[in-house]
C-alpha cells in the first residue's frame, strides 16, 4: 500500500539569524525566524511524512510554546520524524520538495541540501528531490520577505 502527504511551511527573513535550509547553513544575511532554527525545507518534509501517515502536523508534535523546541536544529525534528514512521512500520519511497524563494539563490546548495536529506531519510539520494523556484516578485516571497518550501513524501507498509 502508498500513501503520500503533502507538507508546506513558511518563514519571514529576519536579521541576525542563520539561514539554515535542509539542514545546510546558506550564506545570506538573513535567516529565518522560527521557534526552531526556522528550516522551512524540514519543516515541510516533516510534514508531508506525517500527513502520509495519517498522523499530526508538525506544529502539534513539537509546539512552539514548549521551551526544549526554542532554536533547536529542525534536523532533529525530522530525526523524530522518521522514527516514528519506522515505528509505524512504514518505508519512505520518495521526498519530493520546491523551496520558493527570490533571494538568495539556491542552485548551488541544492546537492548538498538533497544529500542531507537522502542521510537523515536513511534513504538513497535518487529519492530525493530538492527544486527551487522565484515567485517573480509576487507577494512577500517577491519581496525577499519570507521563504516557503512544498514537500510530498511517498510512504509504503512494511509486512
Amino acid at each position: 500500500m502508498i500513501r503520500v502527504g503533502i507538507g508546506y511551511d513558511i518563514h519571514r527573513l529576519v536579521e541576525g539569524r542563520k539561514l539554515i535550509l535542509g539542514g545546510l547553513e546558506i550564506p545570506f544575511i538573513k535567516g529565518l525566524q522560527g521557534h526552531s532554527d526556522g528550516d522551512v525545507l524540514i519543516h515541510a518534509v516533516c510534514d508531508a511524512l506525517l500527513g502520509a501517515m495519517g498522523d499530526k502536523d508538525i506544529g502539534e508534535h513539537f509546539p512552539d510554546t514548549d521551551p526544549k523546541y526554542h532554536n533547536i536544529s529542525s534536523v532533529e525534528l525530522l530525526k523524530s520524524v522518521v522514527a516514528l514512521v519506522q515505528a509505524k512500520n512504514y518505508r519512505i519511497g520518495n521526498i519530493d520538495t520546491v523551496v520558493v524563494a527570490q533571494e538568495p539563490t539556491l542552485s548551488p546548495f541544492k546537492n548538498q541540501i538533497k544529500k542531507n536529506l537522502a542521510q537523515i531519510l536513511g534513504i538513497s539520494q535518487d529519492e530525493v528531490n530538492v527544486k527551487a523556484k522565484t515567485n517573480e516578485g509576487l507577494g512577500a516571497i517577491g519581496r525577499a520577505e519570507a521563504i516557503a518550501c512544498y514537500a510530498v513524501a511517498s510512504l509504503f507498509r512494511e509486512e
